[in-house]
């Protein structure tokens, strides 16, 4: 993993007024990148506590962090574009986002104009009654393909609930809004943004996790990031989640568990070789089941051995985890306006 003395984030101050951070990752959104920001201005017009807004360009080769650093001088508006040296992916960019978020609350949302920013002040009404950690937003009426996007989400919420037991219909929307005490405390990985409710459910009680409703709208500009591929990398996702849930802490009961199985087939089959050859004299040499017997043997050495590693590897992680999974080249505000 790369990182150089910029990739650290200036810290939250405890003492900041600050109430709500909303991040936004772009990438390659040049013609979405003006009006969201537009959009959010005036979204939040009814949000009366201060709140700032974070976008992250994430490596855009485009003209989207041009676009948006014209919004620096705006009067009434606290924006910091926080840009990355290239392309890391959404959760890497959303992780850059929350590092940097000074608000109490933080918002999340795509920037490509399909979530709508006037859900922000009534889900963070909902948050605060109902006294969650986290609100998921729920694309009751979703404005998307139902081939390539809809029945595969259907499918991938269906099979993340059965899994993580964190039931929501919808787990891909990225319109969320967290306590930043908890969501600080995850760290995102991979292309795991989609999982974030099924992480938070390792620091809190499901019970603190809730959805409502929200707009969603019809991409209007720019062609979307994900295609029919994206169903395989769930699953592979999902196999991952449903692994550093159950066992991230114990990796080598995992692979223990599988050794000690393997073992003790092997156990019984070279048992009733033995058996065979030395009371009742058949011949084994070229019996199909004594390579069997051998090559299960192996294996539960081998998973064993896996397991220890995998033991030896989580204690190093929980005490060096300590490096981001982003480079940022740059951070703009309106006192640092200029490359």
């Amino acid at each position: 993993m790369q990182t150089t003395a910029e990739s650290t984030l200036p810290q939250a101050d405890p003492a900041s007024p600050l109430e709500l951070s909303l991040v936004v990752p772009v990438f390659n959104e040049e013609e979405s990148v003006g009006p969201l920001i537009e959009r959010i201005c005036t979204a939040m017009t009814s949000f009366s506590r201060p709140w700032e807004l974070i976008l992250v360009d994430d490596g855009s080769t485009d003209a989207t962090l041009a676009n948006a650093r014209r919004s620096l001088p705006r009067e009434g508006l606290t924006l910091r574009i926080v840009e990355l040296q290239r392309n890391f992916g959404q959760t890497a960019a959303m992780q850059a986002g929350i590092d940097a978020a000074s608000g109490r609350l933080i918002a999340t949302m795509d920037g490509d104009l399909q979530n709508d920013p006037k859900d922000i002040p009534s889900m963070v009404e909902e948050l605060e009654r109902r006294q969650l950690d986290l609100l998921v937003g729920w694309r009751k009426n979703r404005q998307d393909g139902l081939l390539l996007r809809k029945i595969p989400s259907w499918c991938a919420n269906y099979l993340i609930g059965r899994i993580t037991g964190v039931k929501l219909h919808d787990y891909g929307c990225s319109l969320k809004i967290y306590r930043a005490s908890i969501i600080k405390q995850v760290k995102l990985m991979g292309e795991m943004h989609r999982f974030i409710p099924a992480w938070v459910a390792g620091v809190v009680p499901s019970s603190r996790i809730g959805e409502v409703p929200v707009t969603h709208h019809a991409r209007q500009h720019g062609t979307s990031k994900y295609g029919i591929s994206r169903t395989f990398r769930v699953i592979l996702d999902l196999l991952s989640v449903m692994f550093f849930m159950r066992y991230k802490a114990r990796p080598g009961h995992f692979f223990g568990s599988l050794g000690l199985g393997l073992g003790a087939l092997a156990g019984l089959i070279l048992l009733w070789l033995f058996v065979d050859k030395f009371i009742f004299g058949d011949d084994i040499g070229n019996r199909p089941l004594l390579l069997v017997g051998v090559v299960l043997l192996l294996s539960s050495v081998q998973m064993i051995t896996t397991g220890i590693l995998a033991e030896m590897i989580a204690r190093i992680y929980y005490r060096d985890d300590l490096s981001p999974n982003y480079i940022v080249r740059k951070i703009f505000d309106r006192d640092h306006q200029d490359a």
